[in-house]
């Protein structure tokens, strides 16, 4: 089993530049043994998904397939390699490469959100 425990998280981007209005991107992550899913919203997009599998060491292999805010359905995959940050949230390393009419590749970074954060969101949306 791996040591990484990805079911319940909360991810965010922090390539993302808040200064536009806009939510950052953000995941909400789920793990049951070596399957890893989960929906992605903020930021360009508008809705996505996420499934993959995470082996021994928490690098989580996976494919992706969001529909952005205007219109834009975006495909591809992804592997995201694990740290531990020093108050124990995780950080991701994400190596991407995206296919089909905007084939892009690239590395992001997305990092667990603080509990009170991630709880504060989820009690702001029900409202």
């Amino acid at each position: 089993m791996t040591t990484f425990d990805y079911d319940g998280r909360v991810f965010v981007s922090v390539d993302h530049d808040a200064g536009d209005g806009a939510e950052p991107l953000r995941g909400h992550y789920h793990q049951r043994g070596d399957l890893v899913w989960a929906e992605i919203t903020g930021g360009p997009v508008r809705h996505g998904r996420l499934a993959g599998t995470c082996d021994a060491h928490g690098v989580v292999r996976f494919a992706y397939l969001e529909v952005l805010t205007d219109g834009t359905i975006v495909v591809g995959e992804c592997e995201s390699r694990p740290e531990r940050l020093p108050d124990g949230r995780i950080r991701l390393r994400e190596q991407w490469r995206r296919h089909g009419p905007r084939q892009d590749s690239g590395v992001s970074v997305i990092e667990e959100a603080a509990p009170a954060l991630a709880a504060g969101q989820e009690s702001r949306r029900r409202v």
